[in-house]
């Protein structure tokens, strides 16, 4: 009988993968913060930083899932050291770069040693924590570090621009990287699925297409004009690459996405709720940023101390929201977190030029609540509905949404104020906020479409029936392929 790792063996595990969490979200919280001084840098506008944080979440929501599906396929802990590694050499390239498009094609390759970090750490959790119970707790967990990387990154990023440039914040990446790639050669176990699936190249050229596609005709489209036949060219190609996909897809054997799982209703309720969640976060970051430096004229340091709130927040509430998913599911914590989010967000529908900064934090506090409460039911919404042998792919499918989101959210949030002068920024920018209020909306619905709590259901089965995530013959990985 496999008894798995000793307790105080599988909480190490969860820690070293926490850490990369930890890296990435650090990363991205820290570059937003210094988008204005890389923009006076290196002389790049408003577009050339969307494209700046684009590149990155373009190639890390195209690869998420192909990653989790080698690292299933060839060992999990081998394809995480190596995103450790590209990440480390690719913030290195981010932190000498002579110009943006250098900049910009350093943060693509960040963004491919990202995609091998979250899913593939997330997968290695899933299979040393095989307990249900005490797999919601370590998915709390894992929410919480998301939300610490939240709240370090504004204020580690505004004190490193302040005092030594905006190449600091990538060059902090590295030693967090090496203290990664030792404790995980320490603690972290080899492990893959029993059953390898094939690699879907088809599937992964055209998913990259349509995710591409989609974020670029929303960064050049304000630009060139949504009449521009550059980027009507580009709405055909993002059609006619979602109807290939989709096509693909569903005759393939062994898919990258597996569709017929969108037909479980708490599994699409998580991937919808991933989208919006990280569209209002990727809004919420980039308009908060430039308000905050351009408009208001604080330095770094004092633009995260007012974004604060928000982050330690989302710290606080993250464990609490994976207790209730172990207790009640996912449900209600995406209820919760779509209600504190558009709650948030609607406070500041009509922000201008001398709006209260405290009515600003108390915003990101309700935000931070929101997002809080989001991350453990997502993500225990997608390993729940494969087996552990499929634990890859299923946090690969999560990630992607949450990406997706966060360009997406980018690229729209962007479009409303690339042009607007900075006295006409704040006025701008209040359809952004819109956005984000209604994206709190889309949570909330999302919540309410899925069907009863997983936790429920399995109560209601009795003790001799398992949840989906364990791999009984019902819920075999072939049944998935």
């Amino acid at each position: 009988m496999d008894v798995g790792p000793g307790t105080a063996r599988r909480w190490s595990v969860l820690a070293v993968c926490c850490l990369s969490l930890f890296v990435v979200g650090l990363d991205t919280t820290a570059v937003n913060v210094a988008l204005p001084a890389i923009g006076g840098g290196l002389d790049v506008g408003t577009r050339g930083l969307q494209w700046t944080v684009g590149a990155y979440t373009l190639a890390l929501a195209g690869l998420l899932i192909t990653s989790g599906a080698v690292a299933d396929r060839i060992g999990r802990r081998r394809v995480f050291r190596t995103g450790l590694a590209v990440f480390a050499a690719a913030s290195a390239v981010c932190a000498l770069a002579p110009d943006a498009g250098v900049l910009i094609a350093a943060r693509a390759v960040q963004g491919v040693g990202g995609s091998m970090l979250s899913p593939v750490a997330l997968a290695i959790v899933v299979d040393v924590m095989t307990e249900p119970r005490e797999r919601a707790r370590a998915i709390g967990v894992w929410a919480a570090v998301f939300g610490l990387s939240m709240a370090v990154g504004p204020l580690a990023g505004g004190a490193l621009v302040s005092a030594f440039g905006w190449r600091a914040v990538f060059w902090i990446n590295l030693p967090v990287v090496a203290v990664a790639l030792v404790l995980t050669a320490l603690f972290v176990p080899e492990s893959r699925a029993r059953l390898p699936r094939r690699l879907d190249v088809p599937g992964q050229l055209l998913l990259t297409v349509l995710v591409a596609s989609s974020v670029a005709v929303l960064i050049e489209g304000p630009h060139l004009g949504w009449g521009a036949p550059p980027v009507l060219a580009g709405h055909v190609l993002v059609l006619l690459a979602a109807a290939a996909f989709g096509r693909v897809e569903s005759r393939r054997s062994e898919p990258l996405v597996d569709l017929r799982l969108f037909r479980r209703p708490p599994f699409a309720a998580a991937v919808v709720a991933a989208v919006a969640l990280f569209a209002a976060l990727g809004v919420t970051l980039l308009l908060t940023t430039l308000y905050l430096q351009h408009v208001r004229g604080l330095s770094p340091m004092a633009a995260g101390l007012v974004t604060l709130p928000m982050a330690l927040a989302a710290t606080a509430a993250a464990p609490a929201s994976g207790a209730l998913v172990g207790r009640s599911g996912p449900r209600p914590p995406l209820l919760l977190a779509g209600a504190f989010l558009a709650a948030g967000r609607l406070c500041l529908v009509g922000i201008g030029d001398r709006t209260d900064l405290r009515l600003l934090a108390a915003a990101s506090l309700l935000v931070g609540t929101g997002f809080g409460f989001a991350n453990a039911p997502i993500t225990h919404a997608a390993v729940s509905a494969l087996p552990r042998d499929r634990a890859g792919v299923a946090g690969g499918i999560t990630s992607t949404a949450r990406q997706l989101g966060s360009a997406l959210g980018i690229a729209v949030g962007g479009g409303f104020v690339a042009d607007a002068p900075v006295e006409r920024l704040a006025r701008a920018s209040r359809p952004g906020w819109m956005l984000v209020a209604g994206c709190g909306l889309v949570v909330v619905l999302a919540a309410l479409s899925a069907t009863p709590a997983a936790g429920a259901r399995r109560k209601a089965a009795g003790p001799g029936r398992a949840g989906p995530a364990e791999d009984t013959p019902s819920e075999s990985p072939r049944r998935f392929a």
